[in-house]
């Protein structure tokens, strides 16, 4: 399951989003947080929606905020120890999204405090993501505006000024193209390039200043032995997806690359459904209780779409392309809450709210707030870029807050009962 959705979102997500980004001329930041965010994040979307209007339950809510703290922490982490090379990160993306996020989580909290949801509410919820993408438009002005106004008083944004100046060059992905150099520079006029050009994701992942060269097949053996050995096992997958997915990355496909970015995302749906469904076996098989499963198994499960894409791109050192993701598809889960809510509070039944159960919501309002702060201090404190060091600092900090969950929602810290798999 692992396999295949690195094999969805390296061979047909990941290149349709290159393809997007290069048509809408987005920052590699603004791409992670919107497309990007959007489509790794589909899994949480069809679990509200089957929340809200299939299981009648809250199994929207606690799914979402409980993976909350594995977004955050689990894919930073990962992002740091799997990636083989280091990444510098920009101050105002990460700034702006973990102040998107923090607002999205206090709305969504206070929304379900009284147990109801209304149509305003829902409603509310979709305007807060509105407004986040309202400043995803304007960012680049945004960004140099608070450049110009902080710079002498913060020095996190002197040092992204300069390191934006001369920027590392974002290596291309495909290795036997060479390293593709190519500025990153956030001095465009807006989130909507002027000049007909390719974006400077696009153009400095795929090569696409090589767009004659049509990319190699699927079925393309690797050279290397252990590359060949997985590409042989994983072959009924990459025959699957070839037959179902157009890619893409050919010249034949390259047009299509909106419904290979729509059909990748239902694909990496499917795979998660089934990776959670068999996670939720073995839970009831063994005896796990319902809340540890939530807080460990089953939060890695609905976010292994973001952790691969996160650490795929982290490797090819697109940093803020990586934590744009990680806080980005936090954001959008919020609004796979509102989405549903609006639909059937608005639309299917007027006649009265939506009833969710808020147990517990304190102790996770801290934790996803003390999780958003902690990610933004670490990554200041280790000098705004992603590393081995700052993947150990966040897979402790993840240890710690699972930990502290697992004890509270076993009854150790505080007095909460205890649910077993299956009852």
């Amino acid at each position: 399951m692992f396999l295949a959705v690195s094999i969805v979102c390296d061979d047909y997500f990941l290149p349709s989003l290159e393809i997007i980004s290069e048509c809408l001329g987005l920052s590699q930041d603004v791409a992670g947080a919107t497309f990007m965010a959007a489509g790794s994040s589909a899994p949480e979307l069809v679990t509200a929606f089957l929340g809200v209007f299939v299981t009648k339950g809250d199994i929207g809510v606690s799914t979402i905020l409980g993976s909350a703290v594995y977004n955050l922490l689990g894919i930073s982490a990962a992002c740091g120890l799997f990636s083989s090379m280091v990444s510098r990160l920009s101050c105002w993306p990460l700034f702006r999204d973990c102040l998107a996020y923090t607002i999205s989580v206090a709305a969504v909290l206070a929304m379900i405090s009284d147990n109801r949801i209304y149509w305003y509410e829902s409603a509310s919820l979709l305007l807060i993501y509105g407004c986040y993408i309202l400043v995803l438009c304007f960012d680049i002005k945004i960004n140099q505006y608070l450049m110009k106004k902080f710079s002498p008083c913060c020095t996190c944004f002197t040092k992204a000024m300069e390191e934006n100046a001369e920027q590392q060059p974002l290596v291309g992905w495909r290795e036997e193209s060479g390293p593709l150099i190519r500025q990153q520079s956030r001095t465009d006029s807006g989130i909507f390039q002027d000049e007909l050009d390719y974006s400077q994701l696009s153009k400095s992942m795929h090569g696409l200043d090589e767009i004659s060269e049509d990319h190699p097949s699927v079925f393309t053996v690797p050279e290397a032995d252990m590359k060949r050995i997985l590409w042989v096992l994983s072959l009924p997958i990459i025959t699957l997806l070839y037959l179902t997915i157009p890619d893409c990355r050919r010249q034949f496909w390259r047009n299509w690359f909106m419904v290979t970015f729509l059909i990748s995302a239902a694909w990496i749906s499917a795979i998660t459904y089934v990776l959670v469904w068999m996670i939720t076996i073995a839970g009831e098989t063994l005896g796990i209780p319902e809340s540890v499963m939530g807080l460990t198994l089953l939060a890695a499960g609905t976010s292994v779409p973001d952790t691969v894409a996160s650490v795929l791109v982290a490797r090819k050192g697109n940093g803020d392309m990586a934590m744009s993701n990680i806080v980005g598809s936090n954001v959008f889960d919020m609004l796979c809450l509102g989405i549903p809510w609006f639909i059937k509070t608005a639309f299917i039944n007027t006649s009265g709210p939506i009833e969710v159960n808020s147990g517990g919501l304190t102790y996770t309002a801290i934790s996803l707030i003390c999780s958003v702060v902690f990610i933004f201090l670490a990554v200041h404190l280790n000098g705004w870029k992603i590393d081995k060091k700052l993947g150990a600092i966040c897979l402790v900090l993840y240890l710690v807050f699972t930990i502290l969950s697992i004890l509270y929602e076993l009854g150790i810290i505080g007095n909460n009962p205890t649910r077993v798999c299956g009852n």
